[in-house]
């Protein structure tokens, strides 16, 4: 088993459900889903169980994030990456950017 580091950072508002955290580094197993590859699908669900503080409503739809969240791996669009099918490699950067806002 080995970890794989993440830098995931929250703005637009998005920090607010992760207690203020704008960016934190963290480890996952890279066996958080054996035997296949660790996933962005794989991940939300971990973020959704490690690092959300409230109102999981804001931040997930189903089993992916909601609409009006704009997701970058790496400075790209997750679109651009496959989305949920997405392998996460060591030294990702990962950034989830709320684009709802009240007014």
């Amino acid at each position: 088993m080995s970890l794989i580091k993440v830098k995931l950072s929250f703005s637009g508002g998005m920090e607010l459900l992760f207690n203020n955290i704008k960016q934190k580094h963290i480890e996952i197993s890279s066996t958080i889903n054996p035997p296949n590859a660790t996933t962005m699908k794989d991940l939300i669900l971990w973020i959704r169980e490690n690092l959300l503080k409230e109102r999981p409503e804001l931040f997930m739809s189903g089993d992916t994030v909601r609409p009006g969240i704009l997701v970058l791996i790496n400075e790209t669009d997750w679109e651009l990456e496959g989305e949920l099918e997405y392998e996460i490699k060591d030294g990702d950067d990962i950034v989830f950017i709320s684009t709802l806002h009240g007014g």
